[in-house]
């Protein structure tokens, strides 16, 4: 089947599924929606999610509606529930816009947010915080992802000097880098884990995806990074589009290259770095996700990022309500769900490619 005109076709790219005539963003928005309603009536204490609309329409001006629920309601729903549906849909959003990028910037849908290191460095920064005891000073809490953050960010740094040879950025070096420090740092994280027991628990469960603060803190302070590094990278969707041409001809056709892999990398890895910060390592959304926007909407990439950001909240915010109920009055951790979910699917992915090809 032909790709997108002026979009090259990737090898393990899903035949193209026109789902209605209805506009992908459309299909997309009620997703993310439908699944943050979902996510914050379902808990421990239920809320219907009706009741949840009407308690959400019941703040608005000028709304003349009279509560008839519980005063407890409103308060899990403002406090407890609101907050965390909040920091879901956020790092969903950020680790499904960054993986599409990142996808595009090495030409390789294997590629994904924690590539070039991110994951590893923000662990290695939140379990050194955890060991040091930094959460017990005057910072509170809010040394881990404060910890992690400078460590993903730190890392990528590395990596991206290590990689740049003059103006040029190596895509191949890039990646190979990232590989060499991510085992590194991986490395250095599992010997202050083996040291420094009494954290043990605690640092697994941020490994885990399991690690989240509560209240609106993170959400506001997350907001300004993630809003100007995704509409960066929804700008840089056309120029990600040439780039699938290669360098030399993306060249010729007047694309200053190695600036748009600049910042492409910039973009991407300050969303994945914040998103990290405040939800611990969760795995195959930023993986997974573009796949399946790709399998329904196809792959241009000025419709791919915007939609795989929608996409990675759905997605993440669906693997939170499950982490929530499996176990119930447990929860899992997030990441233990979106791996037990995305491995299989990527797995099925990889098979069908394979199929594919030999047909082919």
């Amino acid at each position: 089947m032909p790709s997108t005109p002026g979009v090259p076709h990737q090898a393990l790219d899903p035949p193209q599924v026109a789902l209605s005539s209805l506009p992908p963003w459309l299909w997309a928005l009620v997703a993310v929606m439908a699944s943050a309603l979902l996510n914050a009536a379902i808990g421990p204490v239920a809320i219907p999610p009706g009741i949840v609309v009407r308690i959400l329409l019941s703040r608005l001006p000028h709304a003349w509606i009279e509560p008839s629920w519980p005063a407890t309601f409103t308060t899990i729903l403002y406090q407890i529930r609101l907050p965390h549906t909040a920091l879901m849909a956020l790092c969903g959003m950020a680790l499904g816009g960054s993986g599409a990028a990142y996808q595009g910037l090495f030409r390789n849908p294997l590629a994904d947010p924690y590539i070039i290191g991110v994951a590893s460095g923000a662990g290695f920064g939140a379990v050194a915080a955890m060991a040091a005891g930094w959460p017990e000073t005057a910072l509170g809490l809010a040394a881990i992802p404060l910890a992690a953050f400078v460590g993903a960010l730190i890392t990528v740094l590395f990596v991206y000097n290590l990689a740049r040879v003059g103006r040029a950025i190596s895509v191949t070096t890039l990646i190979l880098a990232g590989v060499a420090a991510g085992s590194f740092l991986s490395a250095l994280t599992s010997l202050i884990l083996l040291i420094t027991t009494h954290e043990l628990r605690r640092a697994i469960l941020w490994l885990l995806g399991g690690f989240q603060v509560g209240g609106w803190e993170p959400s506001l302070v997350m907001l300004p990074y993630l809003t100007i590094g995704l509409a960066l990278l929804a700008l840089l969707g056309r120029p990600i589009n040439v780039l699938q041409y290669g360098d030399e001809q993306a060249t010729q056709l007047g694309l200053n290259v190695e600036r748009i892999k600049t910042a492409v990398i910039v973009a991407a890895s300050l969303v994945a770095a914040t998103a990290v910060s405040f939800s611990g390592i969760i795995a195959f959304v930023g993986l997974v996700v573009p796949h399946l926007v790709r399998l329904m909407w196809g792959p241009d990439y000025r419709r791919l990022i915007p939609l795989a950001t929608l996409g990675g909240g759905t997605v993440l915010l669906m693997a939170d309500i499950v982490a929530r109920v499996a176990l119930a009055p447990r929860d899992l951790p997030v990441g233990i769900v979106t791996s037990l979910i995305g491995a299989p699917f990527f797995l099925w992915l990889l098979h069908r490619a394979r199929e594919r090809k030999f047909d082919g």
